[in-house]
């Protein structure tokens, strides 16, 4: 695992499951995460591929199993995330444990929508 993923690991807690369809986790990323380096200097902003990699860290911890990005079907961003700002990603239930799972996920932060999200994954 890249030293990124395991920063992303470590930024989660919370990890729950809904006795419905959802899982949910936490995510508080402090100004020392490697992730703003450079995405700006002297105002850090996640990168939105941080924010689809704390989704690939969610489903594993939830599926104990690692999974690959195959594809993103769909990535909106809708406002940035700053150091420090909690934030909650929230997605459904794969229908069926498989090799192919399709992860639909939504980022909120402060009562606002962050991201909606699309991705095809594979249990490695």
């Amino acid at each position: 695992m890249n030293i990124l993923m395991q920063e992303i690991y470590k930024s989660m807690y919370d990890l729950s499951e809904s006795p419905g369809e959802n899982i949910t986790a936490r995510f508080l990323f402090r100004s020392d995460f490697s992730g703003f380096k450079g995405h700006f200097p002297g105002r850090p902003i996640l990168p939105g591929i941080c924010k689809i990699q704390a989704v690939l860290a969610m489903i594993e911890k939830w599926h104990k199993k690692n999974v690959c990005l195959t594809e993103i079907s769909l990535a909106k961003f809708y406002i940035p995330v700053f150091d420090n700002q909690e934030i909650i990603i929230s997605s459904g239930k794969p229908d069926k444990i498989s090799d192919q799972m399709n992860i639909r996920a939504s980022v909120t932060g402060g009562g606002k929508k962050i991201a909606e999200l699309q991705l095809k994954l594979t249990v490695k």
